[in-house]
């Protein structure tokens, strides 16, 4: 009776351990969050490793693998990851997928446009963090349509008309940098870097915690505790990066190209320019001329390099004046993947911004 009842109890231990989901993630940021709310149940499994390009990737075995395994997906969405979907329609067919971009409550932008972007009034934004229209995001492979009509009021587009002949400067460019970047960077297209708006994460944690309680539902109450204190601790620290930034609003400075716009949105600091038109593309010489002309103009004290950045660029833009440069990351490519990586991605944004733009 004792070794029955002590198989019995290694079987039961061993269900309750195989009933935690196998999570799948697409980046490190996401990975994060995910890490956040299973902490003490299970870890998800990174797809995409945070050097490499989100929009175009090709992935390994072992990271296939993970997919293939994988209960339910936890991505951004085709608009940062428009390749994952085939791999995910073919290797993990009977897995539920949580679509970021698609949860209601968060805040989406779209990418501005020009070379010389205006600072914009994100205050009517605000009525789009309960995503009105909810529908209309079932599907994102275009997304013109919808972000032009959703955002045609909101100032997003402010100046386009001044920018025309800047945009067929750039038009073969442009298409270069589509094409080699693997998602949208058209004016109202979505801008897919919506992991940089920390309030967007604070209601992503109520989904995570929600879609792993689905399928998980004895670590229900773990899964919701763990997303409560992550929350917390999200809001303490965009309380703490708006008191270290607010010092620094009306600073005018560029960025390498546009992937901020979400964090410089939360805390009211608007670049003035983006130097490429893709994280990918070189920049051509009549844009660099442009953006040296902002600069200028807007008397531009700090220019935002990347890991990948040419720092020749820096001295094109230069003119004669001296310009401060810091460099920003979107995804966090130098974080050890986990549980601390999101509160260190925003805390590195702050301190660079703070570093390059104080006076």
């Amino acid at each position: 009776m004792r070794r029955l009842l002590c198989t019995t109890l290694l079987f039961s231990a061993g269900l309750a351990h195989a009933e935690v989901p196998r999570v799948a993630t697409d980046i490190a940021p996401v990975h994060s969050l995910v890490s956040m709310v299973m902490q003490g149940a299970g870890s998800p499994d990174l797809i995409i490793p945070p050097g490499a390009s989100p929009h175009s990737y090709a992935m390994r075995p072992s990271e296939a693998r993970a997919v293939a395994k994988a209960d339910l997906v936890v991505w951004v969405g085709p608009s940062l990851a428009p390749w994952l979907e085939e791999p995910m329609s073919s290797l993990a067919q009977g897995a539920e997928r949580l679509t970021l971009q698609e949860v209601e409550g968060i805040r989406l932008l779209t990418n501005r446009s020009g070379v010389a972007f205006e600072a914009h009034d994100h205050g009517d934004h605000e009525g789009h963090e309960d995503h009105d229209g909810h529908d209309d995001h079932a599907e994102h492979d275009d997304h013109e349509g919808h972000d032009h009509a959703d955002h045609a009021d909101h100032g997003d587009h402010k100046g386009h008309d001044d920018h025309a002949d800047h945009d067929d400067h750039d038009h073969d460019a442009h298409e270069e940098a589509d094409a080699h970047a693997g998602h949208n960077h058209a004016p109202g297209a979505l801008d897919p870097h919506i992991w940089l708006d920390p309030q967007n994460a604070v209601v992503w944690l109520d989904a995570i915690a929600a879609s792993l309680s689905a399928q998980d539902p004895e670590n229900a109450a773990l899964y919701a505790d763990n997303a409560a204190q992550a929350q917390a601790q999200l809001v303490d620290l965009q309380a703490d990066i708006q008191a270290e930034l607010t010092p620094l609003r009306g600073q005018k400075f560029v960025v390498f190209h546009d992937a901020y716009h979400y964090f410089e949105a939360r805390f009211d600091v608007e670049a003035s320019a983006a130097i490429s038109l893709s994280d990918g593309a070189a920049p051509s010489a009549a844009r660099l001329a442009e953006v040296r002309d902002v600069v200028k103009d807007t008397q531009a004290a700090c220019v935002f390099t990347e890991p990948q950045f040419n720092a020749g660029l820096v001295d094109a833009l230069q003119d004669g004046t001296a310009l401060k440069s810091a460099s920003l990351d979107p995804i966090g490519a130098a974080l050890e993947p986990g549980v601390d990586m999101y509160p260190a991605l925003l805390r590195d944004l702050a301190a660079a911004f703070s570093s390059c733009l104080a006076e």
